[in-house]
């Protein structure tokens, strides 16, 4: 067979074998013969220069380092969605619809708690993806797009195509790339959301490749030009055309089927491989989306209905006190490890002494948690009435847990102090916070790195930071320094000087 064909051959095939992979979930042939191809196709690339195709199988394995993100304007905006929290808004917001057009039908979908895109297709090919940015200008990151697998390169669909969708990192990435940065005594993420961002916003796209991210599509966005006409069509079409459509939706023409959709998706949340937080109730009918329109903001046709903060019972095993560079005491929950909103938490805050009060908090207690804001782990209430007297009520120290000084609290305040300024714990704060980004922006600076370093006596002052690269050897010595990482470290700290930032990093201010 001619070369050329037979990397058209590989290219179609090997593009079936990953929709059948990724998005189907039926493969059809093994890896290790989906391997073979893929060699044999690299070989005759190699050979034929100038068969290169940026959507070949082959390129989404090539990592390249880019030198920035291009902005770009949409050809129509990217609008957010507005929210309700309650059933009674949920059913207002049905309501206004049905009085203007009667019964019409409502698409319900599950809202993808990741980072919104747009992908534009020429005849048929891949040809750029486009963060919503502010809404109407957005970034241009196509090649870390293309390394997500569930993408199709090509699509059956003649013209000029706009899709639009969610990036999400699955669970079971998350969980693997904050066990790495916690290896390499990096900052951990959040949550998937903010995972799923950075990556796509990386300089490296070998870095995307690696993290394994993943894409579902809602929109159609310019779907009347290709004859669709409501949302329930685009779904089906989206999905025809090869891409990713989560199957939980539902054409919903009443609000207890709306309902009953809602309440079915919250008892499978937790099991979904992915971070959702809410369900989106669309208008199905494109004409009368037309007709009722958008606010500067928000689509009319559209609301998103946000899931209450998800609450899991679990174990106080303890009750750990931290202090801040303010000299700030602030005590936390030590639980037994229990997995809430998609992530495994084993500590969450108690704020304040007067909230142990107020909760009657004793150790062994069976607790409620939430993470506030679906991010920061928080305890919510105790269940006093699942005590078998083996609980214990918690003493509150009078001295620092650091440096033994007496803490103060002023009249009036919820909040325990340790003035002294020299106290271990206030100087690793303060070192923590001038390297962050919300200070100095010090990149590879991360909490437990800054902790090792005050610990092993390389860091006790500002200005030790400076002077850092003077004792290059002694970490080198050390296990996890690397000449390459402790010399990108130091650049990072030479950078910061330029910084035009002024603030005060005295521990007692």
């Amino acid at each position: 067979m001619d070369e050329i064909k037979r990397i058209e051959e590989l290219r179609r095939l090997l593009e079936r074998y990953s929709r059948e992979y990724y998005i189907n979930d039926n493969p059809t042939v093994s890896d290790a013969e989906y391997d073979a191809l893929l060699e044999e196709l690299k070989a005759l690339e190699a050979r034929h220069p100038e068969s290169y195709d940026p959507n070949s199988p082959t390129q989404r394995i090539i990592g390249k380092v880019l030198d920035g993100f291009e902005k770009v304007v949409h050809d129509q905006r990217m609008l957010s969605l507005d929210d309700v929290f309650s059933k009674e808004e949920l059913k207002e917001f049905c309501e206004r619809i049905w009085k203007e057009f009667g019964r019409a039908s409502f698409v319900c979908e599950c809202k993808f708690d990741g980072l919104a895109m747009a992908l534009i297709y020429e005849n048929g090919s891949f040809v750029r993806a486009v963060t919503r940015g502010d809404g109407s200008v957005g970034e241009d990151v196509t090649e870390n797009v293309r390394t997500i697998s569930s993408i199709p390169m090509h699509i059956d669909e003649a013209g000029h195509v706009e899709v639009r969708g969610e990036v999400i990192m699955p669970k079971a990435s998350f969980e693997k790339l904050n066990a790495l940065q916690e290896e390499m005594h990096l900052p951990l993420f959040a949550n998937p959301r903010n995972a799923a961002a950075g990556t796509i916003r990386n300089l490296d796209t070998s870095i995307a490749r690696k993290r394994r991210l993943d894409m579902f599509l809602y929109y159609f966005q310019n779907g009347e030009e290709h004859g669709v006409k409501s949302q329930a069509e685009a779904l089906e079409q989206l999905k025809a055309m090869g891409f990713s459509v989560f199957p939980n939706w539902k054409l919903c023409t009443s609000f207890e089927e709306i309902w009953d959709f809602i309440e079915s998706i919250s008892k499978i949340r937790s099991s979904l491989p992915f971070e959702i937080d809410g369900i989106v109730v669309k208008l199905n009918d494109f004409a009368m989306q037309h007709e009722i329109g958008v606010t500067a903001k928000y689509p009319r046709y559209s609301i998103a209905y946000k899931f209450p903060a998800e609450e899991v019972e679990t174990t106080l095993m303890g009750i750990e006190l931290t202090v801040g560079r303010t000299g700030k005491i602030t005590p936390n929950a030590i639980l037994a490890p229990v997995r809430v909103a998609g992530t495994l938490v084993s500590a969450a805050t108690l704020h304040n002494r007067d909230r142990i009060d107020a909760y009657d908090l004793r150790i062994g207690d069976q607790v409620i948690i939430r993470k506030a804001g679906d991010i920061i782990p928080e305890v919510v209430r105790a269940l006093p009435e699942k005590r078998n007297g083996t609980q214990v009520p918690y003493e509150w120290p009078k001295t620092c847990p650091v440096c033994g000084s007496d803490l103060v609290r002023l009249e009036g305040e919820a909040d325990y102090f340790c003035p002294n300024p020299n106290c271990p714990a206030r100087i690793v704060r303060s070192l923590i916070h001038f390297c962050s980004r919300e200070a100095m922006d010090i990149d590879g600076f991360g909490d437990k790195r800054v902790v090792w370093l005050h610990d092993n006596g390389f860091l006790s002052t500002i200005e030790a930071i400076y002077h850092l690269h003077e004792r290059r050897q002694e970490l080198l010595a050390h296990k996890g320094w690397s000449e390459k990482g402790t010399d990108k470290l130091f650049a990072a700290i030479e950078a910061s000087k330029s910084s035009r930032l002024t603030v005060c990093f005295c521990p007692g201010h």
